[in-house]
């Protein structure tokens, strides 16, 4: 399979070119608009606020924290150039572990009685550079993405998983381990969680933030819930089971904080484990049997989409009166190509097993698909990064025609996170700092440093990192991946 690069599409013939090869067909418009009235300009208007235009940025961890769950000078940064971006909707800044147990690396950040001020220190960060570029901050939107690992949990040791989990499972059990087998918590357990997730949506709250993400995404626990389909008792097997955890949550929190919005970043499609196959590309795991009953959003043999739960899960949350939805899709821990469409996985992972141009594709047509079902409810969508220059010209014609409600963009903006400023203010994008998708951004965590661009953030690109992270790419993956 050949990819062929994004920055070489000059044209559009070249997009719909490049398209054709990867058997997909993404729509876009191939002039952008620009201004307050633009299709990625307009505002949107909520029952009860206004968000300036149609950018997110999406959640992203840095793993840069310190060790007592505190932000650093790395993470405020991050904030900081949130705040610059012009995207008038933060979806989550990052996720925020509700304990220390629930964290993904021994940096994560946790929100805490002793931390809140820290915390909001970003919040205010982030607006204060925000009203400095653009004057104004009574139309953005900011929120808190609140997480517990589950059985991705590393709250002492990088390279150490300490997992506890919801059911056993057939492949994951053996294959993300520290050798012991991992901890499954029990129902008072998950009550005293659940009792975590309120009261960290309090000090959310307090702190400022307009809004808390209940993470049901990628592998963590609230995604695991979703896919506890064997699990006996109340927190498992039917949906209204594998839903109470969340709807325990957002009772506690529409109790002891009112007026705090709650949203859910979901991953929409699961699908079997991938691993490495005889050629470096992903395949599926191979499994006994021809029925896998964990992804969620997938078929029962975990190979192709189905929205049927996915759109049920979607009616619960708007009995619940949750109406901000951001879509995400698989994990970065066992299928990332569903999630971060790349030319280039991160160090751990496998070479892509389709045109990266396919995942983006489906990120849409999944959204859109939601969205026509489920036309009361925001979406934010995922998985644009991969379309590089082509990004204005995609997110516009999917706002355009109805496809999505605002366009998420989340490893973009480590490298540049004035495209969407830029976009708006018709100004060409600088393509020097347009990301490529090289993954070093992942791929230095995985080897317990620090996130980043590498490639092409000055800032990055001057710490002794750096070559260490391109020296692990060229390993993996040869001359080609060098930036």
């Amino acid at each position: 399979m050949e990819i062929r690069r994004i920055a070489s599409l000059k044209t559009a013939d070249d997009f719909r070119a490049a398209q054709a090869a990867a058997g997909v067909s993404i729509d876009f418009d191939e002039t952008v608009e620009t201004g307050p009235n633009s299709s990625l300009g307009q505002p949107f208007h909520a029952t009860n606020r206004t968000i300036g235009n149609r950018f997110a940025i999406l959640p992203m961890e840095g793993w840069d924290g310190l060790p007592d769950g505190k932000p650093s000078d790395l993470t405020k940064r991050r904030w900081i150039n949130f705040g610059i971006s012009g995207a008038k909707f933060i979806w989550g800044g990052e996720a925020a572990a509700v304990r220390p147990d629930g964290r993904a690396n021994p940096d994560q950040l946790i929100i805490n009685d002793a931390n809140l001020s820290s915390i909001e220190g970003l919040r205010t960060a982030l607006v204060a550079a925000h009203v400095e570029r653009f004057t104004r901050d009574d139309d953005l939107f900011v929120g808190l993405q609140l997480t517990h690992s589950g059985r991705f949990a590393r709250p002492n040791d990088k390279k150490r998983l300490e997992p506890l989990i919801l059911y056993s499972h057939p492949l994951l059990d053996a294959r993300f381990s520290s050798g012991e087998p991992p901890h499954i918590l029990s129902d008072n357990e998950i009550r005293r969680l659940i009792d975590d997730f309120v009261v960290a949506a309090k000090r959310a709250h307090k702190a400022g933030f307009a809004f808390v993400d209940i993470k049901h995404c990628h592998g963590y626990l609230g995604h695991e819930f979703l896919s506890s389909v064997d699990r006996p008792g109340p927190f498992g097997g039917s949906l209204e089971n594998r839903t109470r955890f969340l709807r325990e949550v957002v009772a506690g929190i529409r109790a002891e904080a009112p007026g705090l919005e709650i949203g859910i970043r979901l991953s929409a499609l699961d699908l079997r484990p991938f691993v490495l196959g005889p050629d470096g590309h992903g395949i599926p795991q191979p499994i006994e049997g021809d029925r896998y009953q964990y992804a969620f959003g997938a078929d029962d043999q975990g190979l192709k989409i189905d929205l049927t739960e996915p759109s049920a899960f979607l009616s619960v949350l708007e009995s619940l009166g949750i109406t901000w939805v951001c879509t995400s899709a698989g994990t970065p821990y066992y299928n990332p190509h569903l999630l971060r469409p790349a030319a280039f996985p991160p160090s751990d992972g496998y070479l892509p097993p389709e045109d990266p141009l396919v995942g983006v594709a489906r990120h849409i047509a999944i959204t859109r698909e939601l969205k026509s079902r489920h036309p009361k409810i925001t979406f934010v969508g995922s998985g644009y990064s991969y379309l590089q220059e082509w990004l204005p010209n995609v997110g516009q014609h999917v706002l355009r025609t109805d496809g999505v409600d605002f366009v998420g963009i989340g490893r973009m903006v480590l490298s540049y996170p004035e495209l969407p400023a830029d976009v708006l203010a018709g100004k060409p994008l600088a393509r020097k700092r347009i990301c490529r998708t090289f993954s070093d951004c992942t791929t230095g965590p995985r080897n317990g440093m620090i996130s980043g661009c590498y490639p092409l953030d000055p800032f990055y690109k001057a710490r002794p990192e750096r070559e260490t992270v391109a020296a692990i790419r060229r390993t993996v993956f040869g001359e080609e991946a060098s930036s």
